[in-house]
């Protein structure tokens, strides 16, 4: 499932009010610094991932999530759909298809660096409405603290606490957490949020145990090749 034209080109003019895109990286691969880097999927998707933002990898292919940590995600579908280690690369991005795939910003930063408070929330409203109106699954499975406190971006201070606290808890890789979403439109919806760490090999502390963590992710969400449409 592809942008409309409208939201298309709603994402090119913030891209262009937007400095920190990385377009040296863009012009490496010949790539438009303006066009957004979305994975979506189709609507009936039951599970979705949610990441902080697009690499060098990323932006060569026009994928989101198919760099170093979206590669580790990958293998772990693979394995949890076809009981099998993945073959290859055009293994890990047909096992992608079976899953809904949003970013907090749709742009790789200068440095990959996370965007700022400022950058994401202009982009807020656009990413909200990609996730209330383009997709019928309520069950997200987010990457690092980045993506996971997005969800309080414009939300009552009570709601952001709450999702702050839940942070903290030792079990949160484990739990999980309702959150609602409202768009520019007034249209609101109610997510399931199942926090992982960041999956990224610079990630020390967690890197290791993320396989198995997100292993622990699908069985809660009974993922298997006869249940991942609604």
């Amino acid at each position: 499932m592809s942008l409309n034209e409208r939201q298309q080109q709603a994402f090119r003019t913030l891209a262009a009010e937007t400095d920190g895109i990385d377009v040296e990286v863009y012009k490496r691969f010949e790539r438009d610094p303006l066009d957004p880097i979305i994975g979506l999927g189709q609507r009936n998707l039951r599970v979705g991932f949610f990441g902080r933002d697009p690499g060098r990898d990323e932006v060569r292919h026009g994928e989101p999530f198919i760099g170093a940590g979206g590669q580790l995600v990958r293998k772990a579908l693979h394995e949890q759909l076809y009981g099998e280690k993945m073959p290859d690369f055009e293994a890990s991005r047909a096992v992608g298809e079976h899953f809904f795939w949003i970013n907090t910003v749709p742009y790789k930063p200068v440095g990959n660096k996370a965007w700022s408070m400022k950058v994401k929330r202009h982009f807020h409203g656009l990413m909200n409405e990609l996730l209330i109106s383009r997709w019928e699954g309520r069950s997200l499975i987010t990457l690092g603290r980045e993506a996971f406190l997005w969800f309080g971006i414009d939300r009552p201070k009570p709601e952001r606490d709450r999702l702050e606290a839940f942070w903290k808890r030792e079990d949160r890789f484990e739990s999980s957490i309702d959150v609602t979403l409202e768009d520019d439109q007034g249209q609101s919806q109610t997510f399931t949020l199942y926090p992982l760490p960041h999956p990224s090999p610079l990630n020390q502390t967690w890197y290791s145990r993320f396989p198995g963590l997100l292993a622990q992710r699908l069985e809660q969400l009974d993922v298997r090749p006869d249940n991942l449409t609604l």
